[in-house]
């Protein structure tokens, strides 16, 4: 297969030219990840805006839907799910609470404790924002032969497993 002739073709291009003792070829990949992580990230966010919320703000509901009843956790759990610092999940949050998504009290397992849970209002809207959110993945990923996705999900969940420690079963 031939690769199409795009931006990151230019820039090695130029690269070459200017530094031909250098091997650009990574520039191919992690070029084009760079981009396309930019494109998607656009659409993705396209369809939190349409919900009124931030990816952050969706990613804070959709760790306490995905809790399972009664759809709570503690902040640390959330900035842990989330992968945002404590701090940052705590402003997420505090959003969320404001417009009536979610509610914060004191633990009832460890009176020191806080729990964060979803409010019904918040059930309802990751639960319609979720299904929308999975339509908009579906299209993207249709770009792509479903064999050639799968492939793509193992290479990538691989070269992850070099940055990230696997989760515990």
């Amino acid at each position: 297969m031939t690769l199409p002739r795009d931006h990151v073709t230019r820039i090695r291009e130029e690269w070459a030219r200017e530094r031909p003792d250098l091997d650009t070829s990574p520039v191919g990949v992690i070029g084009r990840l760079h981009r396309l992580a930019g494109h998607l990230t656009e659409r993705l966010e396209t369809v939190y805006r349409r919900f009124g919320l931030s990816e952050g703000e969706f990613d804070v509901l959709a760790a306490l839907r995905r809790a399972g009843a009664p759809f709570e956790r503690a902040p640390g759990e959330l900035a842990s799910f989330t992968m945002v610092t404590t701090g940052a999940a705590t402003k997420r949050v505090d959003r969320l609470e404001k417009n009536g998504l979610v509610t914060r009290r004191v633990s009832e397992a460890d009176g020191r404790g806080r729990v964060v849970a979803l409010t019904p209002a918040g059930r309802d809207l990751i639960d319609r924002a979720f299904a929308e959110h999975m339509r908009n993945e579906r299209a993207l990923l249709d770009a792509l032969d479903p064999a050639d996705a799968r492939a793509l999900e193992l290479l990538l969940a691989g070269w992850l497993a070099e940055f990230e420690e696997p989760d515990p079963a």
